[in-house]
């Protein structure tokens, strides 16, 4: 699995979370202190995830980490 396919697959997981719960990107950027815009762009694989975000985008989803990276 090359980079591309990693962020498509992490942005994948975190969209799936995002909506089962019930969450905009709106809410859950409120939620992380970041932008719609960049939820959109990790969300569509688009750019890579700091660890620092992810962890509090995993926070907000209250998910462990390691339940977002599938590949």
């Amino acid at each position: 699995m090359n980079t591309q396919e990693k962020r498509a697959a992490l942005g994948m997981a975190i969209r799936s979370r995002r909506e089962s719960q019930g969450l905009s990107q709106s809410r859950l950027a409120l939620m992380v202190g970041s932008s719609k815009a960049h939820i959109w762009r990790i969300e569509s694989g688009k750019v890579g995830v700091g660890i620092d975000d992810l962890g509090r985008i995993a926070d907000a989803l209250d998910v462990e980490v390691r339940e977002l990276i599938l590949f």
